[in-house]
């Protein structure tokens, strides 16, 4: 057990010794084709990593996108809710970047004007699309 440990410790001693002394006087390391392989390599990873930047990138601009147009649906919404001339729950708003298209019946044309008014005072909001119906009064 002993003896192996023994020679374990003079090989480790003398690969060192070796490294040291080719370090220092400038011997090659590794071969120009382990260093072109590594260099070829390291173009690659970055390549690789440019490419998932921009895709990072781009998905991340399209969630933002995504989520201010949630947002800008949100206010005109909100707005409408608490307008006593909209009945809010019979309007659908749905928004595309800064263009919100307005979908449903509503009860006059007043209440139309209203929600059309609401939407377009909305900042961020840049054209409103009005598709808003209005409801048929039953004839007795």
């Amino acid at each position: 057990m002993f003896c192996r440990l023994f020679l374990l410790g003079v090989v480790g001693v003398g690969s060192l010794a070796a490294y040291n002394y080719w370090s220092d006087h400038g011997l090659p390391l590794r071969s120009s084709a382990a260093v072109a392989l590594e260099e070829t390599a390291t173009r690659q990873a970055a390549r690789v990593a440019h490419r998932a930047t921009a895709e990072a990138t781009d998905a991340a601009s399209k969630l933002g996108v995504r989520m201010s147009d949630s947002a800008l649906t949100a206010k005109i919404k909100s707005k409408m809710a608490l307008d006593d001339g909209v009945e809010a729950r019979a309007i659908d708003v749905d928004t595309s970047g800064s263009v919100v298209t307005l979908t449903g019946v509503v009860a006059s044309a007043s209440e139309r004007d209203r929600a059309v008014g609401l939407a377009r005072e909305t900042g961020g909001v840049t054209r409103v699309v009005d598709k808003l119906r209005i409801k048929k009064k039953a004839v007795d």
